[in-house]
Formats: structure tokens, C-alpha cells, sequence
């Protein structure tokens, strides 16, 4: 029988608002560090979070809040930010700039927007030693 490994999981909601995002660049840093992720690993993940919760930003409802779930194993931190959305909101396609950066970014990115919320998940794997 194989062991089950439980992801430690860190939420955190902070406002929809530009002023809290230096908040979850913050989380995701420490987290990364945790990992032992090189420092360029780091960087690059927290960019990739900052751009990610631009693009929420840019469709979320008034007086909405950023929720975001980090899960860490071994090896890897997945980044899940989820936000309510206005009417009709529309993520940025997957040929624009701002999702190329984020795929750059991180080993893997994907986005969903259902039911007046919008969700965009970010797994990166540590390369580093």
C-alpha cells in the first residue's frame, strides 16, 4: 500500500485591490524559499503571481476579494487565485502577452471562468537541486 502524502495547504484572501498584491508576492516568496527553489525560481514565480492576479483584477466585481490557495509538496508549489467576476468578464487568451509570461513563467498554467468566478492555477516544480 502506498503512503498517502498530504499537501500542506496555505489559504489566504486579501481585497481585489493592486494594494494587497505585494501580500500574496510575499507568500508565495516564502513559500517558494521553503521548497529550497533557487532564487531565480523565486522571482520568477512571484512575477507570474503578480501577473496572474493582474489579469483577475482587470475582471473582478466591485468590492471583490482575491482568494488564494498555495499548496506545497515536495517538490512543487501549485498557486491557485480565484476572484468573483462581473458579468460577461473574459480572461486574456491564451495567445495574448500576459499568458505567454505566465506559461514562461512556470512549469505549467491554466485558467478556467465559470459561474461569475474566474480561477487561475500556477504549478511550478523546483529545478534546482
Amino acid at each position: 500500500m502506498e503512503p498517502v502524502i498530504e499537501d500542506d495547504v496555505v489559504l489566504l484572501t486579501v481585497p481585489a485591490d493592486v494594494g494587497y498584491l505585494g501580500v500574496l508576492r510575499t507568500a508565495t516568496a516564502g513559500l517558494a524559499a521553503r521548497l529550497h527553489f533557487a532564487l531565480d525560481e523565486i522571482e520568477d514565480l512571484r512575477i507570474a503571481v503578480d501577473e496572474a492576479c493582474a489579469m483577475l483584477l482587470a475582471i473582478a466585481t466591485r468590492g471583490a476579494e482575491l482568494e488564494c490557495r498555495f499548496s506545497v509538496t515536495d517538490d512543487a508549489l501549485t498557486v491557485e487565485v480565484t476572484v468573483s467576476t462581473v458579468p460577461g468578464a473574459r480572461l486574456p487568451s491564451e495567445s495574448s502577452f500576459a499568458w505567454k509570461v505566465l506559461t514562461a513563467l512556470t512549469t505549467s498554467a491554466a485558467a478556467t471562468a465559470t459561474g461569475g468566478r474566474a480561477t487561475i492555477t500556477l504549478l511550478t516544480r523546483r529545478v534546482s537541486g
